[in-house]
């Protein structure tokens, strides 16, 4: 399952090597560019579609070491600090591993125990005696991960970056299969700092049709309102009618929403003007490219251990497939080319 090895590879925003050397063998022929975006592309005729995901997780990255060796660290992407606590993580090429700790709850006030600690007072114990020891295994600059490694839970499965790795395995699931027009898949490059890599990419390939392929909140837990808890674990994958990036093509949501339903694929709708994906800055490039987005609701996104639904997993795959069948059947004659 090549979705676990795309979870448990490191990759936050600007570093995200290891997974597009994990991608890389697995199709046959890509570019990739300055910013490290890896793009995969099979020349056809007629229509131009390209399948979005971003390479990138959130994280941290080492800002400074203290005279005791500790690391200080800021936030690479949306964090909340409520999930950084005494988390394992692994830092830079080398993995040294580390602890994310502060200061011992024995010590702490009766008031500090009922606030959420902020980040910049926590700090990342890996075991040093000093600053100059701590300097040998870890550098100012150095990413540093969440060490999560991936597993199957029944029904479901655990693991760290579901947002985007999910993305990322299904797109690669696609470019196996055969099909008349240009399709390009597009694993892009710092996504959770502002949608960047995606902006050169959609310059770069100039698709008539961008559909991105995302992992997104699942919002039926206890703590949500249950007129807010959508979209909702295992009822199918997430469509996008509008985040706070992107209002989608009316014709592609209705595309999408009409061939889930042709073929009996479970789908919800996903909350509007909540989050934000790479078709925010895709459809805004050049004279404006439509764009759809179909996500998999994920709990505990944007944090070091998420749960993905498998029938989610493989009814988000059945309807990209389907979807790219259609387009290949109408030759785009939904959408007017």
């Amino acid at each position: 399952m090549l979705l676990k090895e795309l979870s448990n590879a490191n990759g936050i925003s600007g570093f995200e090597d290891e997974v597009r050397d994990l991608i890389k063998p697995n199709i046959p022929s890509y570019r990739t560019d300055v910013l490290g975006n890896l793009i995969s592309f099979e020349e056809g005729k007629g229509l131009k579609v390209i399948l979005a995901a971003h390479m990138d997780e959130v994280g941290l990255i080492a800002t400074n070491i203290d005279e005791d060796g500790y690391i200080l660290f800021k936030k690479a992407g949306g964090i909340d600090d409520r999930v950084l606590m005494a988390k394992r993580v692994v830092i830079g090429k080398n993995k040294i591993n580390g602890v994310i700790g502060s200061k011992p709850v024995h010590l702490l006030k009766k008031e500090d125990l009922k606030k959420v600690i902020e980040y910049n007072k926590l700090y990342i114990d890996i075991g040093a005696e000093n600053k100059k020891d701590a300097g040998k295994l870890v550098k100012i600059g150095d990413p540093i991960y969440f060490a999560t490694k991936f597993k199957e839970n029944g029904y479901n499965f655990i693991g760290k970056a579901l947002d985007d790795r999910v993305g990322c395995s299904i797109i690669l699931d696609m470019l196996k299969k055969d099909f008349s027009f240009s399709l390009y898949g597009a694993f892009t490059v710092q996504e959770e700092v502002g949608l960047r890599g995606a902006r050169v990419v959609a310059h770069d390939t100039n698709p008539d049709i961008c559909i991105v392929l995302e992992g997104t909140f699942a919002s039926d837990t206890p703590d949500i309102k249950e007129e807010l808890q959508i979209p909702k674990f295992g009822e199918g994958p997430a469509v996008t009618i509008a985040d706070r990036t992107v209002i989608c093509d009316p014709k592609l949501v209705k595309f999408f929403k009409d061939t889930a339903e042709k073929n009996n694929i479970p789908y919800q709708i996903k909350r509007p003007f909540t989050g934000g994906t790479d078709a925010g800055a895709i459809h805004l490039t050049k004279r404006g490219i439509p764009s759809g987005v179909i996500a998999l609701p994920s709990r505990y996104i944007h944090a070091p251990a998420s749960i993905g639904n498998k029938e989610d997993y493989k009814n988000m795959k059945n309807l990209v497939y389907r979807i790219l069948e259609k387009i290949e059947s109408e030759k785009g004659d939904f959408y007017g080319h």
